[in-house]
């Protein structure tokens, strides 16, 4: 592998011990044929089954393939995502959901969204023809009603904020999660309300996407501290807590 790392793919992993080999196999194939000079990521987030056992297992042979493994507590999936993003050494980052609803091979479309801008989120809404398995109608409802609060509250104006896909730039990027607070599932509008602060552009990228029923966010209670979350990012942006500051790269 070149000592200059190109790309860096992170993988936030809580019990995945069941979908990570295949999720491993694809993305370690995909990335020797498209972005050879890359790292995988697996972080994960004090889980309790052998997601670790299987991502040491896939690293024989893989000098790739890192391990970020903690046993305190399970954090949540924004502190898995902001703790491989702080420890990736590639000039791109991207972060994709261990079931791979969005196919490890649309990243390409974030990477070269990149080419004129500091952020691009894969996106199910701009182009809903490329849903291949939809969520159930209550979910999608609450998620067009998140989308809401979250323009609302935050003055984004991007139609998914919560696609589990995204790509940074990493050097100019690196601010955002240094600065992130919000350690669940609510951490995607505090990205990208992070990034419009601090005058980093985010470009929005429809990609192709699959529902897995296997989800690890709950209906009820993971929606509602979401909402909650939007609250708190008013609340610490008002108290200071995202000091604007020139980003690197």
């Amino acid at each position: 592998m070149s000592s200059a790392i190109e790309l860096s793919v992170i993988i936030p992993a809580y019990n995945e011990e069941q979908r990570l080999p295949k999720t491993l196999a694809r993305v370690r194939a995909y990335l020797r044929l498209a972005h050879p000079a890359s790292e995988i990521i697996v972080v994960d987030d004090a889980s309790t089954d052998g997601t670790a056992d299987v991502v040491r297992a896939a690293q024989d042979g893989a000098p790739e393939l890192r391990l970020l493994s903690h046993r305190d507590r399970n954090h949540g999936k924004g502190w898995s995502v902001r703790t491989g993003m702080l420890a990736a050494r590639g000039r791109v980052s991207l972060f994709t959901d261990a079931d791979l609803s969005a196919p490890i091979e649309e990243a390409g479309k974030l990477i070269a969204a990149l080419d004129s801008a500091d952020v691009a989120i894969g996106s199910r809404a701009l182009d809903r023809r490329l849903i291949q398995v939809h969520q159930s109608r209550a979910r999608e409802l609450a998620g067009i009603l998140f989308n809401r609060f979250v323009r609302l509250l935050t003055g984004l104006r991007f139609e998914d904020t919560q696609c589990g896909f995204k790509a940074f730039r990493t050097a100019a990027s690196r601010i955002l999660f240094e600065q992130q607070r919000i350690e669940d599932f609510g951490f995607d509008p505090e990205i990208l309300f992070l990034a419009k602060r601090h005058g980093l552009r985010a470009v929005e990228v429809p990609v192709l996407w699959a529902n897995d029923p296997r989800t690890k966010v709950r209906m009820l209670a993971d929606s509602a501290r979401m909402f909650a979350d939007l609250f708190e990012i008013r609340w610490n942006a008002v108290r200071g807590r995202y000091p604007r500051q020139a980003a690197s790269g």
